[in-house]
């Protein structure tokens, strides 16, 4: 079983459960198809699972590593965004709404993707390679976002709150009433969320 799969924290999991979206961070692997290193470029990208009837080799030698969601939902907690190339209208949608939620950067459409790369890296994981997470209000978070109860990851979503598994959503209940919560979709990318950026959410509770 490979080490493919990428939990709403981002850590790089094995599963047999399988995803929705592909991912790319650039090469992890070697060439026994260990994974090495949790990251390569701060591109960190949302991928079709098929795109212009192309084929690959999961984990081919020098060659991206082939990541692996539950949902969009759970790529964007994670720190990854839409893919240019698979997935242009997305990207240019998550861009301009990115661009709109997050004013304070002074950045236009002509902002170089490299530059919005550079902040959600910075929101995502630090120095030492741990997730970054920020604390706020339950109440102040748009459906999509993921955050942490007693160290397991929830997603929240009309009013409630679900239970992440690689398989799936396994429980609901309805929003608690906390002060704060820990909060696992970097803040930018959340922002975009109140601008208009939809994330795909597995069927089974979207």
């Amino acid at each position: 079983m490979l080490q493919n799969r990428v939990d709403p924290t981002g850590n790089i999991i094995s599963t047999s459960a399988r995803g929705a979206w592909m991912g790319n961070r650039g090469q992890l692997h070697d060439a026994g198809k260990h994974i090495l290193r949790p990251f390569k470029l701060k591109a960190w990208l949302i991928c079709l699972l098929e795109f212009k009837e192309r084929h690959r080799q999961v984990m081919a030698p020098n060659l991206y590593t082939e990541l692996f969601f539950l949902d969009e939902a759970t790529a964007f907690a994670a720190g990854h965004r839409p893919c240019f190339e698979c997935r242009r209208e997305d990207y240019n949608r998550f861009k301009s709404l990115w661009i709109k939620g997050n004013p304070e950067y002074g950045f236009n459409k002509k902002t170089s993707i490299r530059e919005i790369d550079e902040i959600i890296h910075n929101e995502r994981i630090d120095r030492k390679g741990n997730k970054v997470t920020f604390e706020t209000s339950i109440n102040e978070l748009p459906d999509g976002t993921f955050i942490l109860i007693e160290d397991e990851p929830y997603l929240l979503a009309g009013h409630h709150i679900y239970h992440w598994t690689p398989f799936g959503y396994d429980e609901s209940t309805p929003l608690p009433v906390l002060e704060k919560v820990t909060v696992l979709t970097p803040r930018s990318t959340i922002n975009a969320f109140r601008a208009g950026y939809n994330p795909q959410i597995k069927n089974e509770i979207g």
